[in-house]
């Protein structure tokens, strides 16, 4: 299935399966959340575009109207678009990471949090990005790398789906192989690691994201097999330790 194909199946038409995915990094090891953490590090001045803005979360923590940050936000679903529109100033388009619907050189930061690995083109999408935006203007993209959350995705056979044991690395585009590919249209290439990991106390989130990645419930056949390999672990050390390995990397058109 191309990555196009899979996030429309699993995100056109709903928020549950994004929403039920962040619920499982409530679990943190570190103290500050992903967002609180990427808020710092980005450039919000001027014009701001963040394309696959999914449900939105981010600016539910920034204040951008105070900033006097310009805001647009772009996602291919509807279902995420309907979310968007809930933020106040923000403007809202329905668009393609491949061909955004802006003039060139319209915006100051662009911002791809988690999303490049579901296009089919990632080097399109960023030949996109830095058509949008301004000489000097600032990309920041986070990513994941090949052995994020590899303890939860091993659990993807026990449940009868081997083929999800892959996990959301739907193209090349990873931690490892992402500042290669920024450095093509883009230059001051910087990669720095979010230092998290997650400690879940209960098989139920750890269900919730499994039952996500199938896209509906599972049986009850398949939520007993999924217990039984993770309450053992839970018995024994207090929660289920599952590896992180999350990069924001930001350049300079």
């Amino acid at each position: 299935m191309k990555p196009s194909a899979h996030a429309v199946s699993q995100y056109a038409e709903t928020t549950e399966n994004l929403v039920a995915r962040m619920a499982l990094h409530a679990y943190s090891t570190n103290p500050q959340d992903w967002f609180a953490w990427l808020e710092q590090r980005l450039p919000l001045q001027g014009d701001v575009l963040e394309v696959g803005a999914g449900t939105g979360k981010l600016w539910s923590q920034i204040d951008h109207a105070g900033r006097g940050v310009r805001l647009t936000l772009v996602d291919f679903s509807p279902a995420m678009c309907a979310e968007l529109r809930k933020i106040p100033g923000a403007e809202v388009r329905e668009a393609n990471a491949l061909d955004l619907p802006f003039e060139d050189a319209t915006f100051d930061t662009l911002i791809a949090n988690h999303m490049l690995y579901h296009v089919d083109d990632p080097a399109l999408a960023l030949r996109e990005f830095a058509r949008v935006l301004r000489p000097g203007g600032k990309l920041a993209v986070a990513v994941n790398g090949g052995a994020h959350l590899a303890e939860l995705f091993a659990l993807t056979p026990v449940i009868g789906h081997p083929e999800l044991a892959r996990g959301l690395i739907m193209n090349d585009f990873t931690a490892e192989a992402g500042p290669g590919y920024i450095a093509r249209y883009f230059s001051d290439v910087e990669v720095e690691r979010y230092p998290c990991d997650l400690a879940v106390p209960s098989a139920d989130p750890i269900i919730a994201y499994l039952a996500s990645l199938v896209g509906g419930p599972l049986t009850p056949a398949q939520e007993a097999a999924a217990r039984a390999a993770v309450q053992p672990v839970i018995d024994a050390q207090g929660n289920f330790p599952i590896r992180k390995h999350t990069v924001l990397i930001t350049a300079t058109r």
